[in-house]
């Protein structure tokens, strides 16, 4: 099968490396990798140039977009199969793309496939909680009659750590013009049209961030704007419950463990996320008047 591998980067110089040499060892070798670097000011293109037979695309900064770059970048492209890592996300064995298009060349009907994120050594507690309960130890398949049941969880996908049929995103129309969630909108497009969606935890990467109250605050502001914006691809699907759970499950363990300061900092952080898309979400309702 022909896999091709998408890395957007910037000021990539202290993980690149081993990105790409673990891209390098990969039971199942891609066909070709692409960097696309937007104007880094560090060493990440003579490091990437050091590696023979990766592609190197570069562009301005100010023209970056996390969904029409990746598209450009896609196009670009020839694999059956398109597999996108962020620069900081590193494989953790050698089965890492093997494992992650196994269920689309399973399943004709998989159009997108997303793998499991593990926490990196410095990820401090809640954030390794989190990640526990976002990225669990069993695979799933979605497809539109989950969406009772599973509500917005039904377009769960991570360009982190990604996998697309090609067809089928062409077919679909391919991401759009948007600074955050082009994973979800894309997944959002494949369920409607009667394609399926996979989460295959044996697939995994190290990939988190230990992000503080006023970064969590400007992230979940983007990702307010895009759900209130795109409302109507998402198919109003619902978001109660699942936030709830996971303050319940993550706030219980830190509980359970006696870990009271890591209780607290998890508190002020899911704060400065429900602040941060009631904000988003605001801007976007003005933006519509």
């Amino acid at each position: 099968m022909d896999v091709s591998v998408i890395i957007p980067t910037l000021n990539a110089e202290h993980e690149i490396e081993d990105l790409l040499a673990a891209l390098e060892r990969q039971s199942l070798r891609p066909m070709e990798i692409l960097v696309v670097d937007s104007a880094s000011d560090d060493d990440t293109v003579p490091l990437v140039k050091m590696h023979e037979g990766i592609r190197l695309l570069q562009i301005e900064r100010c023209d970056f977009n996390h969904g029409a770059t990746r598209d450009m970048a896609l196009r670009a492209t020839t694999g059956d199969f398109v597999c996108f890592l962020t620069q900081d996300a590193l494989p953790a064995s050698d089965a890492y793309l093997e494992r992650l298009v196994t269920p689309m060349v399973g399943d004709p009907s998989i159009a997108l496939v997303s793998g499991r994120q593990l926490p990196k050594a410095d990820a401090r507690r809640f954030e390794q909680l989190v990640r526990s309960f976002n990225y669990p130890d069993s695979p799933s398949v979605r497809s539109k009659s989950d969406l009772n049941k599973c509500g917005i969880k039904t377009f769960f996908a991570s360009d982190s750590c990604s996998a697309y049929r090609r067809t089928a995103y062409l077919d679909c129309g391919g991401f759009e013009y948007v600074n955050t969630n082009e994973d979800m909108l894309m997944a959002a497009r494949f369920v409607a049209s009667g394609l399926k969606v996979a989460y295959e935890p044996g697939a995994e990467v190290y990939h988190s961030h230990n992000l503080t109250p006023s970064q969590q605050f400007v992230r979940n502001r983007a990702v307010g704007m895009f759900l209130e914006s795109h409302s109507d691809v998402l198919m109003h699907a619902s978001e109660i419950g699942e936030g709830g759970r996971l303050v319940k499950a993550v706030s219980s363990q830190l509980l359970r463990e006696g870990n009271l300061t890591e209780f607290i900092a998890f508190g002020v952080d899911c704060c400065a996320r429900l602040l941060g898309n009631r904000a988003g979400r605001r801007a976007a309702r003005k933006e519509r008047l």
